[in-house]
């Protein structure tokens, strides 16, 4: 009984069913090929009707639209409508198929033989389901009809004795399950098939690392974003909320509000300022990147701050921080502007976590020709420059083995825009220093 079961199921199953459907649709686009191919038959046939014709002029339009299949699978749309069918109609591994159109002459001539494999198997199949259940279905009526058994139908088969129609039934269900096992077998050699003249090629290969490859960038280039803006934010929101405890803190140690009670509680009030604009622009920024998350698009304009922010960012880091800026910095690239301001952003956090209290400057100037030394390729560059001293409370940022972030994400911001970095002790004091090109070498 397993075994019976088993066969019903290869016969008659889900998949099998889904597969005779394929053929079926097969059969049903080859028809406009076949009423091309009865045009070019008539002349052979006496001018006879197109479905009255003989079975050599059914064969010899069947044969006459088979090439001109395989023409029309050179058009670009045919793999993937082909593909599209393959994966939910035949049980096909989606990974095993090719997306897109055919590319290179051996990919077309695959994705043109099995198209005209799924159309022919599927008129021939779409004939015989038309035609031989109705047939199947008389011949096991002839024991129950003796109509039928006078007809052709009787005549053909000799019916002489009444006995002989009972042969019909196993004959018919013979018929039956004939057509049901030949569907399974054309179904299953589509299937095994389609990998093999619908898998991806080398072109459509090196298509797909280089789709890999953008959508990896993107996700690179989100997560920088997430974690200068959101480590930023959080480094100086700590800074300053432990700040604004100590001097509460000792305000309450001393027996309350006397002496530099008012500078206390100016000091409390700018950091408490400091923490709620720096993290308002935060949630922005973070709305903006999730958003880009969400809808798994980039548009290559990610909505970043620039350096019209500067000014907020140094005051958000908290009073210990001067910024000087010189130039003109509103008509810079968008691109330059962004990353520098994240350089910038980058350089306060490890500025933030590292310095410990020390006093920390930022410059920002735009040089006008020359380059850093003044002799150099005469195009303008965006300077950038953060110190502060090292003491013995201070230490000196390190970069981390991640990638990708903190002094390696600065290298990296600045690399892209064919700029450089610098960072290390100098004097006695820790040196952050960037040059971004401005202009034609960006």
């Amino acid at each position: 009984m397993r075994g019976v079961g088993r066969c019903g199921a290869v016969l008659f199953g889900a998949r099998a069913r889904r597969r005779w459907l394929h053929l079926i649709l097969g059969g049903a686009l080859f028809m406009p090929y076949w009423l091309v191919g009865t045009l070019v038959m008539s002349p052979f046939d006496g001018g006879r009707s197109t479905f009255s014709g003989s079975l050599a002029f059914q064969l010899g339009a069947y044969g006459v639209g088979l090439p001109l299949v395989a023409l029309t699978a050179l058009f670009p749309l045919t793999r993937p409508m082909s593909v599209s069918a393959a994966r939910a109609l035949c049980g096909v591994v989606p990974e095993r198929l090719a997306d897109g159109p055919a590319r290179g002459p051996a990919a077309k001539a695959r994705t043109a033989g099995w198209f005209t494999l799924h159309l022919g198997a599927g008129a021939l199949l779409s004939g015989a389901t038309l035609a031989l259940p109705p047939f199947a279905g008389a011949v096991l009526a002839l024991p129950f009809s003796a109509r039928l058994r006078e007809s052709e139908l009787g005549a053909f088969w000799h019916l002489d004795q009444p006995w002989l129609a009972w042969a019909g039934l196993p004959l018919g269900l013979a018929m039956l399950l004939a057509l049901a096992a030949v569907a399974a077998a054309a179904g299953a050699l589509l299937a095994r098939q389609a990998p093999v003249l619908l898998g991806p090629g080398p072109a459509d290969r090196l298509a797909a690392a280089e789709r890999r490859a953008a959508e990896l960038a993107v996700r690179n280039r989100l997560a920088r974003e997430l974690h200068d803006s959101v480590g930023h934010a959080l480094s100086a929101v700590t800074l300053q909320a432990g700040a604004a405890r100590r001097v509460l803190d000792a305000a309450g140690s001393q027996g309350g509000p006397a002496g530099g009670a008012g500078s206390d509680l100016g000091f409390v009030r700018e950091a408490l300022a400091a923490i709620e604009s720096t993290t308002r622009r935060t949630v922005g920024e973070l709305d903006a990147v999730l958003g880009l998350l969400r809808t798994g698009e980039d548009d290559g304009e990610l909505a970043a701050p620039g350096l019209d922010a500067l000014e907020a960012l140094a005051r958000g880091a908290g009073p210990g921080v001067t910024l000087t800026v010189r130039g003109d910095l509103t008509g810079l690239p968008d691109a330059v502007s962004r990353e520098a301001y994240r350089i910038v952003q980058e350089g306060l956090t490890n500025a933030v976590r590292y310095a410990r209290g020390e006093r920390v400057t930022v410059r920002v100037a735009l040089s006008e020709g020359g380059g850093r030394d003044g002799g150099g390729d005469g195009g303008s560059a965006l300077e950038i420059v953060l110190e502060n001293p090292l003491s013995a409370t201070a230490t000196a940022p390190v970069a981390r083995p991640d990638g990708g972030r903190g002094l390696r994400g600065v290298a990296e911001r600045a690399r892209l825009l064919g700029g450089t970095t610098e960072a290390g002790p100098v004097d006695g004091r820790w040196r952050l220093a960037a040059r971004l090109p401005v202009g034609a070498e960006t």
